[in-house]
């Protein structure tokens, strides 16, 4: 389930004892002059395989709050990335926050938009008791108690054509015989197929003509969320799947351990250019 481009106070907001269990849930792109989620006094929430990804707080205070005497916030497996906001995750007034499994944060701004946010700040006589670990790329393979039950559907959206690069029908397949490697939230088995594409199957002269470095086509199971990673250093394009003709359009990337990486929601092709 993706909650996305809410323009609310609050996206979430449990209160009057109230309790909330989410699983598999995506957060992103939704902006509040509040809250993004907001847990009130006396009420718990329990949030398993949860993604916050570039939610903003129009005004100054926290992202996610838990608030009040026996409020409870409970987040087991996470990814909080790209999200504006003063604190990103907070306890206040004696509420509490606890933190299990693989927790990630990356990339989080402050509303200045210069320096990263605190991720996460308890207040006199809040807790947050953290739990977690968080190990870069191996974190983003949140498996769910129950994976979902999505598989890859037809054909690749490009189809490449014959050539001495060798290509691969499988997304473990390509970081063996490539090095590229591809993450899923919740893992490669559960619908996610990759292809390396040659020139023919990118099918824009001037990308190839500008002598690109590598490039391989997603499709599938992928608004869970995908993280790809080439090897060598460069500038990422993008082309979707869902816009026809596909048009070429700048990446934003990040870099993990020198590779050059890159998360999207939607089927197409990635493009690894020299810089």
């Amino acid at each position: 389930m993706t909650i996305t481009a809410n323009n609310f106070v609050n996206t979430v907001r449990v209160t009057n004892s109230g309790h909330l269990n989410a699983r598999d849930v995506i957060f992103r792109d939704n902006v509040n002059s509040s809250f993004t989620l907001s847990v009130r006094a006396g009420s718990t929430a329990q949030l398993d395989n949860v993604q916050f990804l570039d939610n903003r707080r129009s005004a100054a205070g926290d992202l996610i709050r838990s608030n009040g005497a026996s409020a409870s916030l409970v987040i087991t497996n996470g990814i909080f990335r790209g999200n504006t906001a003063s604190v990103v995750l907070a306890a206040r007034a004696a509420a509490a926050i606890r933190l299990e499994g693989c927790i990630v944060f990356e990339n989080n701004l402050q509303l200045d938009g210069i320096t990263a946010a605190t991720d996460h700040q308890a207040e006199a006589l809040s807790t947050i008791t953290d739990n977690s670990v968080s190990s870069g790329p191996v974190c983003l393979a949140l498996t769910p108690t129950t994976p979902p039950k999505k598989k890859a559907k037809g054909v690749p959206t490009a189809v490449p054509t014959a050539t001495q690069r060798p290509l691969a029908a499988t997304c473990v397949d390509l970081s063996a015989a490539t090095g590229i490697t591809v993450g899923a939230t919740f893992g490669i088995g559960s619908g996610v197929q990759c292809q390396r594409l040659d020139g023919g199957g990118i099918g824009i002269q001037s990308i190839i003509d500008a002598g690109f470095i590598d490039a391989i086509d997603i499709w599938g199971y992928v608004d869970q969320g995908i993280e790809v990673c080439f090897p060598q250093a460069g500038r990422l394009l993008f082309l979707d799947a869902n816009a026809m003709p596909r048009a070429a359009a700048p990446l934003t990337s990040h870099s993990v351990n020198g590779m050059t990486c890159a998360l999207i929601f939607t089927p197409g092709s990635i493009v690894l250019l020299p810089n």
